[in-house]
């Protein structure tokens, strides 16, 4: 059932519409006793829900008994960043996710559906995996709460990967990373119906039907003629539908077709949102589409310390590198470690440009930032960030085309979390 529903290319959601448009909601689905919020981590701050949770907490007062942010394989959020993303939410509702100690499996997709979605890519089981509060905590309502955006695992995130990821445990979150890499993470960009999809829609039919979750999905992106991320669209509802209403829109708000590939691409990384190259690596993701036979992808990353924010993912990611596809395969084959970290392999295969296109990285200067030894290390080009800045000052750059004095032209993204470039060649819808 569809509870709520607004959204275009040319409207500016306020604060005050998310919070009605929630309100309205709520109102139609009648008294609840005790409610679980499941929104996004600090990762996915712009996506307007930590808003919306506060505006839940504002609506059921003491009967939303907990909050459940959906880490995934994130670090935990932190105070300050929980006070900043959930304003007067109290911060004694927050529950922490553990992937590895607190996720019950309520089904298993089977091999034959796994194999027949993925078209032979791979063959083995699902486990539809969610942390045991949804299951246990006796909830009349579970609010799911996050953007629809273009996604290099699934396609278009968020729907019940918020629930099978974001809440989900070890094997199941391994596994469909894995999936979407076997597949070909550019077949899968920018699409609603993908084999990750597929296998996550399986799960919500057959195995957690019997839960009380609700969606509540926002579409949000940067409007490029003022430089300003704006809210485009609120879709609320207990099924696919208001999955599919967002996504369209998101293709329609988040997706930019260029008609030439790009030679030079400049990210920034938002000090305040990437610390990793598991989050950064998004500077790969969404512009590998667009970028040249050898073109070249710089990312400014000011705050970058670390590879994996899990410790054991970031230790694979040290040891293994990003070098490509037939590289990761074969490191699989012959290392259980990795095998048993698919996730990982996964990320390592997503963050290779597989030799066609150069990566450079340009860390902070602190005692925590990743050095250059440590990003050579990996496959990954290291240049010095002040003279990177210097010559593509963020705080000057607008997004997209930019010429420069010397004539260079370049390609700049402020955030690559809430776009997706393709050279119009390499994207099928």
């Amino acid at each position: 059932m569809l509870y709520y529903s607004i959204g275009s290319t040319n409207i500016e959601l306020s604060a005050d519409d998310l919070k009605k448009g929630l309100f309205e909601a709520l109102e139609k689905m009648g008294e609840k006793r005790k409610v679980l919020a499941i929104p996004p981590d600090y990762t996915r701050l712009p996506s307007r829900a930590g808003e919306l949770t506060e505006f839940a907490w504002q609506y059921y007062g003491d009967k939303l008994t907990d909050v459940l942010p959906a880490l995934g394989t994130h670090s935990p959020m932190t105070p300050h960043q929980i006070e900043h993303m959930f304003g007067s939410l109290p911060a004694s509702l927050i529950r922490e996710h553990d992937w590895r100690n607190d996720v019950v499996t309520v089904g298993t997709v089977p091999a034959e559906f796994v194999e027949k979605v993925s078209e032979g890519a791979v063959k083995f089981p699902w486990p539809a995996q969610v942390n045991k509060l949804l299951v246990n905590g006796n909830f009349d309502l579970i609010l799911s709460i996050g953007q629809v955006v273009p996604h290099e695992v699934v396609g278009m995130a968020n729907y019940n990967k918020n629930i099978f990821v974001g809440t989900g445990g070890v094997e199941g979150i391994n596994k469909s990373h894995f999936v979407g890499a076997a597949y070909g993470m550019e077949r899968m960009m920018g699409h609603a119906d993908t084999p990750v999809r597929r296998i996550f829609n399986y799960a919500s039919e057959n195995f957690t039907n019997n839960l009380p979750i609700v969606y509540v999905q926002t579409v949000v992106g940067l409007d490029k003629t003022d430089g300003i991320v704006k809210t485009r669209g609120l879709f609320i509802g207990d099924d696919f539908e208001v999955f599919d209403k967002a996504a369209k829109l998101a293709l329609e708000v988040n997706f930019e077709m260029l008609e030439k590939p790009l030679k030079k691409v400049v990210v920034y990384l938002d000090p305040t949102e990437f610390k990793s190259t598991w989050l950064g690596n998004k500077s790969i993701y969404r512009t590998r589409m667009a970028i040249d036979d050898d073109g070249e992808l710089i990312v400014i990353a000011p705050a970058l310390k670390e590879f994996g924010e899990d410790k054991e993912i970031d230790r694979l990611i040290r040891k293994y590198g990003y070098f490509g596809t037939p590289h990761t395969l074969k490191a699989c084959d012959e290392n259980e470690e990795l095998r048993n970290n698919l996730s990982a392999a996964a990320h390592l295969i997503h963050g290779s440009s597989e030799g066609r296109f150069s990566i450079t990285y340009c860390p902070g200067k602190g005692k925590d930032n990743l050095t250059q030894a440590e990003i050579e290390s990996v496959g990954f080009n290291y240049a010095d960030i002040d003279e990177i800045t210097s010559k593509y000052d963020p705080a000057k750059l607008r997004d997209g085309f930019v010429i420069l004095p010397d004539g260079e032209e370049i390609f700049y993204i402020s955030n690559p979390a809430l776009g997706l470039w393709a050279y119009k060649d390499r994207f099928k819808y």
